[in-house]
Parts: C-alpha cells; sequence; structure tokens
C-alpha cells in the first residue's frame, strides 16, 4: 500500500494541475503498475479544484478504465472534497 499525503505537496488549497499531474506520473502510476494499492490522504487539505482532481485521476481513468478507483482509497476528505472527485469520476464514466 503506498500513502500519499497531499497536504505537504499541495498545502491545504490544492489548485496545481501541474503538482497533481506530476504526482500521477511519479507515484500513482508506478504504484498502479506494480500492483499496489494507492491511499491518497487528503488530511489538512480544505478544498481543491476541479482541474487540479482531474489532473490527478482523469488519465488514469482513461488508461485504466473506471476500476483503477477500486484501488485508490481516498483518506480524510472533506465533503467538498468529496464532492469534486465524485463529479470529475462521474464525467469520466460519461466521456467514456
Amino acid at each position: 500500500m503506498k500513502t500519499i499525503r497531499l497536504l505537504k505537496l499541495v498545502g491545504s488549497f490544492a489548485e496545481n494541475k501541474d503538482i497533481a499531474r506530476d504526482i500521477r506520473i511519479k507515484d500513482i502510476v508506478p504504484a498502479l503498475e506494480k500492483e499496489e494499492d494507492i491511499t491518497l490522504d487528503f488530511e489538512g487539505v480544505e478544498s481543491a479544484t476541479q482541474s487540479f482532481i482531474h489532473a490527478l485521476i482523469s488519465d488514469l481513468i482513461r488508461r485504466y478504465g473506471i476500476e483503477v478507483l477500486d484501488k485508490i482509497i481516498f483518506k480524510n476528505c472533506n465533503d467538498t472534497v468529496k464532492k469534486i472527485i465524485s463529479i470529475v469520476a462521474d464525467y469520466m464514466q460519461e466521456t467514456d
């Protein structure tokens, strides 16, 4: 299980999609290729933009299918972050 603590990478407001892309490429994809489960720990992250979450997970869904979300645990998400993750996941299912 790989745990990625986002607060130290993105601060309390996750908005930088370049950082999201880097996390996806450098941390998430290699873990998935090793068939590891991943925990994205949002502790201390008060909010995120839709573009940040999109950059973090949309390419994973495109590449591995919606089932990839079964391998990712979204931990310590407040209601705002949960809603944004749901919006992005739902959007990606519609465009598939």
